[in-house]
């Protein structure tokens, strides 16, 4: 975040309204303040007179404020014994409550709720569904023209069959029982914003609810600040796999931020294409990865069309690249514990086994991969079977299937060698990059040049590590030797299993 609640409401940045003004340039109109593991405080007018104050700053750019809700706030600030969705009391709580909040911001969009995920509460405390917790909200909500936007992803405290499904059983059944100012908010893949993923099944599933696609502009499974992967390939690989015609009233489409306090707003300046491609995105997703990539390369670099086609192929081409280095064929979450940072496929032992990385890949002396098919957990019939054809391609092999380790594959190598030769690959492609970009040192400004040439040489020897990590770890159950031309560097397993990064984002070291 980059609000200073301290500070405020008496001083106001201004760097506040340059949000606001980079927001409204890419017609992005509407801003979540705070992530959605909500803070009741947030709604007490302590907090309220500050949050008047950004929308206030905001609404001349037509970007309009929300607020995450938590669902116990009415036991946690308002003295109740319970935040039973069904209860009288509780649902008069929340009128009053969200009267006071039009008080302040008599343009207030409505809330965004997370319930009855990863310890949040939510409606399921008290036996209720997610349409009894979301309804009662949105009846508050309604005669201020408000909307809550109900986020689907969940999972139970005990372990699923799949985690891939249980969204997908929890929110289907309820499909026409939301209220007509409800919108279901859910992520572009049925895990959590990896590197690849099929579309969630729930596009094109719920029939008459609304639906919300959330996206992640910042790269929590991506390398993070520290990695050039141009977003709009990826999202629009599910864009294009899901159903986003419908009738409804209510359209919308979200992006988790990527912004903080860096000069260049990003961290990585390529981390602006994100921002940029999500707003051109949200108002017409059929425009290609390559239009946008050119119009951002234009207006941040130059109108040099060697130079822009050279940038443009650096993005375009950076998604597959990332993937073939972090999690090839459909390899997924198999990023380090906790920060996400980096990889970790020896990942174990964790309060949850959907929490591991072994839960996901599954490799054992046969083969390797989730098997979602009729023989396992059979995930791949929540999809139509014209959605289904689409995974077809190998690029979702093993997160389909558990196949063994010498199964041949379209290139002619068996599986293991294609695993390997796209860890290796990958890397490679980085070190182009990098030799595109050096080759353009003479037409991009000192400071910026220097910034992204840092950053691709982090990125070369990231790429190396997670290279060398996941084929010596695989390589435990495969039995099999590397194919000509991949390496592995002079270190073993064991040293790459015991590295630690204390300053990755997320993590507070001790001094």
């Amino acid at each position: 975040s980059i609000w200073d609640w301290h500070r405020l409401p008496q001083y106001v940045d201004p760097r506040y309204t340059d949000y606001a003004r980079a927001n409204a340039s890419i017609g992005i109109n509407g801003t979540v303040l705070t992530n959605v593991n909500a803070n009741a405080l947030l709604i007490t007018p302590m907090y309220l007179e500050k949050v008047k104050v950004l929308a206030d700053l905001f609404r001349p750019y037509n970007l309009k404020v929300y607020l995450t809700a938590r669902f116990s706030a009415p036991m946690e600030i308002g003295g109740l014994k319970t935040a039973d969705p069904l209860d009288p009391e509780v649902r008069q709580w929340w009128k009053t409550k969200v009267d006071e909040i039009y008080k302040y911001v008599p343009d207030f969009g409505g809330f965004v709720v997370k319930a009855n995920s990863e310890g949040q509460p939510g409606p399921q405390n008290y036996s209720r569904t997610h349409a009894d917790g979301a309804n009662m909200l949105a009846e508050a909500v309604a005669p201020h023209n408000g909307i809550v936007m109900w986020r689907a992803f969940v999972y139970d405290s005990n372990v699923p069959d799949d985690r891939a499904k249980q969204a997908y059983s929890e929110f289907k059944p309820l499909d026409g029982k939301f209220n007509d100012n409800v919108i279901v908010q859910v992520k572009n893949g049925p895990i959590d914003f990896m590197p690849r993923e099929p579309v969630h099944p729930l596009f094109g599933a719920m029939k008459t609810t609304p639906l919300m696609m959330e996206l992640q502009i910042t790269q929590e499974y991506l390398g993070q600040a520290t990695t050039l992967v141009f977003l709009p390939m990826l999202w629009k690989e599910n864009i294009d796999q899901a159903d986003l015609k419908k009738s409804n009233a209510l359209k919308a489409i979200c992006g988790v931020s990527n912004i903080g306090n860096d000069r260049n707003w990003t961290g990585h300046l390529f981390g602006q294409s994100n921002w940029y491609g999500f707003g051109r995105l949200a108002w017409d997703y059929e425009t290609s990865s390559l239009e946008i990539a050119n119009d951002w390369t234009r207006m941040t670099f130059t109108n040099n069309n060697d130079v822009v086609k050279d940038i443009s192929w650096m993005m375009i081409t950076s998604h597959e690249t990332v993937v073939k280095y972090m999690t090839p064929l459909g390899l997924h979450h198999i990023m380090g514990a906790n920060h996400h940072f980096g990889p970790g496929p020896w990942v174990s032992k964790m309060s949850r086994s959907d929490w591991t990385s072994t839960y996901y890949h599954k490799a054992d002396s046969l083969g390797i991969g989730f098997n979602r098919t009729s023989t396992g957990s059979n995930a791949i019939e929540q999809y139509s079977p014209e959605t289904q054809k689409k995974f077809n391609d190998e690029k979702f092999l093993l997160w389909f299937n558990h196949v063994p380790w010498d199964h041949k594959m379209k290139s002619g190598q068996t599986l293991w060698d294609e695993i390997c030769t796209n860890y290796a690959a990958g890397v490679e492609e980085v070190k182009g990059l990098q030799k595109t970009w050096s080759s353009l040192a003479s037409n991009i400004d000192a400071d910026r040049f220097k910034h992204v040439t840092m950053l691709l040489e982090r990125q070369k020897d990231e790429a190396e590590l997670w290279r060398n990590s996941c084929i010596l770890y695989f390589q435990t159950f495969s039995k099999r030797a590397l194919p000509n031309g991949v390496d592995t560097g002079n270190k073993p397993l064991e040293y790459y299993i015991n590295l630690s990064y204390p300053y990755a984002p997320g993590i507070r070291p001790r001094w």
